[in-house]
């Protein structure tokens, strides 16, 4: 049985394909503006995002979720890049969460893996995983929001728009969502 391990990887596709679908929004330059003070642009933080489940899902059930070889500080440094680098790193970190989950059964997840030398269930390791995903995606729609202003298209419920959405609730599952985002990203506005 695999119905908790599939909904776990059918919410991380959700986040993905809304991390991709608001970057598709922008104009490559957009991708290194960073906000006032301390924020971060979405270079940086897809930096981040890539780090993270690179050094947390390489080698998962057998070394630290906290590899050696990970800089996590270099990863917040200001960068400018260009699309296909910063959707190459993207990709890397991804890959590399749903290889792991690939080899995952409902039957594992009681089973520890070691963060920070740390024992976690891996059901704990793997929400804690998703929710710190889900943040730093929204933190990207959130600046991608800001970036396009009025031109920004909608990647959930617009607003006022709750009434008609109940009358056919289709983004309700994570799969159709990510489904429509994907299709959001390869230009059918449908």
């Amino acid at each position: 049985m695999a119905d908790l391990m599939s909904s776990i990887a059918a919410e991380f596709r959700r986040y993905k394909a809304l991390g991709q679908a608001a970057i598709a929004q922008l104009d490559e330059t957009d991708l290194a503006r960073a906000g006032d003070g301390e924020s971060n642009s979405i270079a940086v933080i897809v930096w981040h995002i890539s780090g993270n489940l690179r050094s947390r899902f390489v080698d998962f059930r057998t070394a630290d979720g906290e590899k050696p070889w990970r800089n996590r500080d270099e990863e917040f440094e200001s960068r400018v890049v260009g699309r296909e680098e910063l959707m190459a790193k993207w990709e890397a970190g991804w890959a590399e969460l749903f290889s792991a989950l690939g080899t995952l059964t409902d039957a594992d997840l009681h089973e520890n893996v070691v963060i920070r030398r740390q024992p976690h269930a891996i059901h704990e390791a793997l929400h804690r995983a998703l929710a710190h995903t889900s943040y730093h995606v929204g933190q990207i729609v959130s600046i991608a929001k800001t970036i396009k202003g009025d031109a920004w298209r909608n990647l959930s419920i617009p607003k006022g728009g709750s009434a008609a959405y109940n009358q056919s609730p289709h983004r309700e599952t994570p799969e159709n969502h990510a489904a429509m985002l994907r299709t959001r990203i390869s230009g059918d506005q449908s």
